[in-house]
This record gives structure tokens, C-alpha cells and sequence, in this order.
């Protein structure tokens, strides 16, 4: 009871944040509260810290890398690119605008398409003054379609990440297996949104407001550098995947070389165009602090036994058909994530399936692979399942755009479920085929 009580604690925290704390500090001080009661021991913290830096500063980097090329124009030139395939029709804009989303995610993480593609959708929607009816479902699709094709790579979300890492799956066996999946949820996602919001996209633009996508670009020289750098880092990352290199050093790479070329350091530092001091400033320092601390307490329910509790349920669901164990894992985790945040969620169901004893081997990857598409979309059922949410919803207020709880829940109810159900659905079909080749 005291563990849950402190992780109930730290998790209002982290939302609350009272006084400016900021999600790093309220993690920590939960932290520090279940170390001074013993619900966790100075030496798990060691245990955590292997689980969680990988991934804590692969996404660090790719939020760098993503705030260069935001800066650079990069995702503007891109988004004023679709809006003119869309040809005027905001039918056939919707999806375009979904596709755009689902590959920023694949590539920048979730939190980056969710972040930086929205302000970006928002503006241009104004510009084409937009009824505010078909600009909310843009916005809100927008967000939605980040997390739910965030599946595909193991960078595409920080929860891919931890699993990834804890299981010991390499980057190319991970894509292999999730890509596919990721491509049903995509669809999935496409099909559900455009039938709930079919009636507020069925406008019109005018296509010659919109300013050429050449203007956008405001850096030529990193905006030159991101597709073969982008091309580059995914291969490094199946490469250098059999040396067992971790992503976090191969982003990390990446990073570097643009803030090389944005700061032209091979001129000596003259001609900057971005300001590099306020993308690095903007970057989520506080993610390295959140990640141990969130961690800590969560490792404090292990400590406690609910993991082992869990476990147990695992364990006596083994015993069904794989379609039946891949949907009770996904939707198992995704409703923890939904009430508990996904990134404790995660590794709550990984200890749990790593405690489970006696899985058929097929069984437990299933589970494994399941616990992450569950903790991807779970959190679409509130506005609490992830910080890519939280800072999703504080962007739009801050751009003046207020969507409440409530009216964020009505739509998450509602689309969540049949995208989940069939990218479960997807991976139990095609996983066996994966064991096979």
C-alpha cells in the first residue's frame, strides 16, 4: 500500500507540477520519498539506471535533431508540400495530413510528431481559415495518429525503447516484426478517424494562399543535410545493431553532426541561421531526471509484489490461443497506461512478463511484443497516458487552442479501441510468420 500510495503521489505530480517543478523533479522527489521508507534499496537504483539511459538520451537526441530541422523549415516545407497535394479538398488533405504525422513519428519519435507537426498544422489550417469544426479534427487526428503509428521502429517511442533494450531485441528483428503491425494500425487509424470526423472535413481551400514550400526553408544548409543524414542513421542502426552499439550513442552521433552543420563549426561559427543556444535549451533535460525517478517508484511495485501478481495472470493466460493472450496483454497494458502514464506502465508489464514462469517461448514474446503496442495506443484513452499528450495539450493552449478532458476522452473512447484491437489482431497473425523465416 505505501508503494502505490507514493507512485499515486509522484504520478499527480508530474501532471500537476506545481510551481514550475517540472516532471523531472516531481519523479525525483517520489524517488526519494520511496527511498527513505525502503520501498526501494540504493542499489536498485543502478538496476534502473541500465533499464532507462538508453533511452532516455536516444530521445534527448532525437528531440535535438527535430528542433534543428524545425528550425531549418524542414517540417514547414514538408506540411506545405501536403497541403498542396491536397488540392483544395480537405477530404483528401485528412489523410495526407495522418500519412505526414505517421512518418515523423516513425522516424522522430512520437513526442516529436505530436509536438512539432500540431503548431505547424495549426498555423497553416488558420492561413487557410479553416471552419473550426474541420480544424479541431485535423488537430485532433493529428495527435492521435502520432502516438498509434509510433510503433514501427524501436526510436519511434521512448516506450519501444525500454522494451527493446530490457528484452535484449535488435533494432532490425524489432522492425521486422513491428513494421508490419505499425502498417495496420495505420490503416486502422485512417479508416476509424475518417468515419468519425467524415462530416467536419468535407470543406474546401484555396491551394494559391499558400506560400511556395521553398520559402520555408530557413537553414539550406542543415534543411540540405536531413534526408541523407536520416538515410545514413537507419542503416547505422540495423548495421551497428550486431555489435550491439546502443541507438542512444548512434542518434547521439546524428545530433552532433547537426549541430555541427547548424552551427558551422567548419566556418568557425559565422553565418549561423538557427539559434543553437535555444535549441538546446529547449531540449527535455528533464527526461533523464523524470526517467530514474518515474522508474525508481515504479520498481517500488515490483519491490512490493504487484508485478508478481501480474505475473501470475500471465501465467494462466499462456494457457489460451495466442490471438486471446495478445489482446488481454495489449488491452491489460494499455488500460495501466491509461490511468498510470505508459512510461511506468511499460516497465510494470515487462517485470511482469519477465517474472511470468513457465511461457512457451512463442507465447512470451507475443506478450512482450503486445505490452508495447498496448502502451503505444493506451494512452489515446485519456489525456494522462503519456507526456507526449500532456505537452500535446499544452502547445494547443498555449497557440490558443483549448481541448478539454472531457471532449478529449468522448473521441479517445471512441477511436481507441478497434485501432488497438486490430494492430493486436495484426500481430498475432503475423508473428508466427516472423518465427518462421
Amino acid at each position: 500500500m505505501l508503494a502505490v500510495a507514493i507512485f499515486l503521489l509522484t504520478l499527480v505530480f508530474v501532471i500537476w507540477q506545481p510551481r514550475g517543478l517540472g516532471i523531472g523533479w516531481s519523479a525525483m522527489a517520489g524517488a526519494a520519498v520511496a527511498l527513505l521508507t525502503g520501498v526501494v534499496h540504493p542499489h536498485d537504483i543502478q538496476i534502473v539506471w541500465h533499464v532507462v539511459w538508453d533511452a532516455t538520451f536516444t530521445f534527448v537526441a532525437l528531440i535535438v535533431m527535430s528542433l534543428l530541422l524545425d528550425e531549418a523549415g524542414f517540417f514547414r516545407w514538408a506540411a506545405l508540400h501536403v497541403a498542396r497535394w491536397g488540392g483544395g479538398d480537405g477530404r483528401r488533405l485528412f489523410p495526407l495530413i495522418l500519412l505526414l504525422g505517421a512518418a515523423i513519428a516513425a522516424v522522430f519519435a512520437n513526442d516529436g510528431a505530436a509536438l512539432l507537426l500540431t503548431p505547424i498544422v495549426v498555423a497553416i489550417l488558420a492561413r487557410l481559415r479553416f471552419p473550426p469544426a474541420a480544424a479541431l479534427a485535423f488537430i485532433v487526428a493529428t495527435g492521435f495518429v502520432a502516438d498509434s503509428t509510433s510503433l514501427p521502429l524501436v526510436i519511434s517511442n521512448l516506450v519501444n525503447i525500454v522494451s527493446a533494450n530490457f528484452f535484449g531485441i535488435r533494432f532490425g528483428h524489432y522492425a521486422l516484426v513491428m513494421m508490419p503491425v505499425d502498417l495496420a494500425s495505420l490503416a486502422a487509424t485512417l479508416v476509424v478517424l475518417w468515419l468519425y470526423y467524415r462530416r467536419q472535413i468535407a470543406c474546401s481551400y484555396t491551394v494559391a494562399e499558400l506560400e511556395p514550400p521553398r520559402t520555408a526553408i530557413h537553414d539550406p544548409v542543415v534543411f540540405g543535410a536531413a534526408f541523407p543524414l536520416l538515410g545514413v542513421l537507419l542503416f547505422a542502426y540495423v548495421a551497428l545493431a550486431a555489435f550491439a552499439v546502443p541507438v542512444s550513442v548512434v542518434t547521439g552521433a546524428a545530433a552532433l553532426i547537426l549541430l555541427a552543420l547548424a552551427g558551422r563549426w567548419h566556418q568557425g561559427g559565422r553565418r549561423v541561421v538557427i539559434p543553437i543556444g535555444r535549441v538546446l535549451r529547449g531540449a527535455p533535460w528533464q527526461i533523464v531526471v523524470f526517467s530514474l525517478g518515474m522508474y525508481l517508484v515504479v520498481y517500488g511495485l515490483r519491490n512490493a509484489g504487484l508485478t508478481g501478481a501480474l505475473a501470475t495472470a500471465l501465467t494462466r493466460l499462456a494457457g489460451h490461443s495466442p490471438v486471446v493472450a495478445s489482446i488481454a496483454t495489449g488491452f491489460g497494458a494499455a488500460l495501466l497506461s491509461s490511468v498510470m502514464n505508459n512510461m511506468p506502465s511499460v516497465l510494470v508489464g515487462a517485470l511482469s512478463i519477465d517474472q511470468a514462469q513457465h511461457l512457451p517461448a512463442a507465447t512470451r514474446t507475443l506478450m512482450v511484443y503486445a505490452n508495447v503496442v498496448g502502451c503505444d495506443l493506451g494512452p489515446k484513452f485519456t489525456p494522462i497516458g503519456s507526456l507526449a499528450t500532456l505537452l500535446w495539450l499544452h502547445v494547443l493552449a498555449r497557440k490558443g487552442v483549448t481541448i478539454g478532458w472531457g471532449q478529449y476522452m468522448r473521441v479517445g473512447l471512441v477511436v481507441t479501441p478497434p485501432v488497438l484491437l486490430i494492430a493486436l489482431l495484426a500481430l498475432a497473425g503475423w508473428l508466427p510468420v516472423v518465427r518462421a523465416l
